[in-house]
């Protein structure tokens, strides 16, 4: 009520100094007062949010726990796939257009570095980090190469080019055994391609569409005319 409100703000406005002066009953009338207001704000809050659980969705309240919701959600598709004599296990099959296409959308990559863009700072950067998370050293190893080396910080009008202190042997095998594992990652590593159901078939298998990939890329722009025109027929003689 307006009244209630104009009599917090009035309450509000009285300071200390005035508090102060006030005799020791109605200091305490105004402390009882103030404690009521603030029992009432309590009172309005808890009222205001249980009558947002109330109205919201069952999914969206706070009492309901999220791990059954989704176990009744997957049984409730499960019945429905049932009761259309489909597989249970498909339940991608009762999604809309819309949400599929959110699905499909979020499963796309984001487009790579291209060409020169590939070896700019950041990503030289990671990689170097990334190579040398794997090669372990310790301060007495960097202390020791530091003595040995008395140009140790070498910079441009350094005349110690060429006559830096040999590498220990257990390094050079450190580093030949982060080759031997960068080569193998490499042989290992296979990138699966996203396939797109829309797009037109034209292999018989997975062999002949990376080869017709690869002839696309060479003679794609050349052969574009003479493509089109024997999907359309043009290029057929006449009879």
């Amino acid at each position: 009520p307006m009244q209630e409100q104009e009599e917090e703000e009035e309450e509000e406005e009285i300071t200390e100094s005035a508090l102060a002066e006030m005799s020791g009953r109605k200091r305490k009338l105004f402390e009882l007062r103030l404690k009521m207001n603030q029992a009432r704000k309590a009172n309005h809050k808890a009222v205001v949010a249980e009558k947002k659980r109330a109205a919201a969705p069952e999914k969206e309240s706070s009492g309901v726990n999220k791990k059954k919701f989704y176990e009744q959600l997957m049984a409730s598709k499960a019945a429905e796939l049932t009761a259309a004599g489909l597989d249970a296990s498909k339940k991608y099959l009762l999604d809309s257009q819309e949400f599929a296409e959110k699905q499909y959308k979020k499963g796309e990559k984001k487009e790579a570095s291209f060409g020169w863009d590939v070896f700019n700072q950041t990503s030289l950067y990671n990689a170097y980090e990334k190579r040398t998370e794997n090669i372990p050293y310790t301060v007495e190893e960097y202390a020791a190469s530091k003595a040995a080396d008395p140009d140790f910080y070498n910079s441009a009008n350094s005349l110690q080019y060429g006559q830096a202190a040999a590498a220990p042997a257990a390094n050079v095998d450190k580093m030949v055994s982060e080759l031997e594992d960068r080569r193998k990652k490499r042989e290992e590593f296979s990138r699966r391609r996203k396939f797109y159901q829309e797009k037109d078939v034209d292999s018989i298998n997975e062999r002949n569409a990376h080869f017709n990939r690869k002839i696309e890329r060479a003679y794609g722009t050349y052969t574009l005319e003479i493509k089109q025109n024997l999907e359309r027929g043009t290029a057929l003689p006449e009879r």
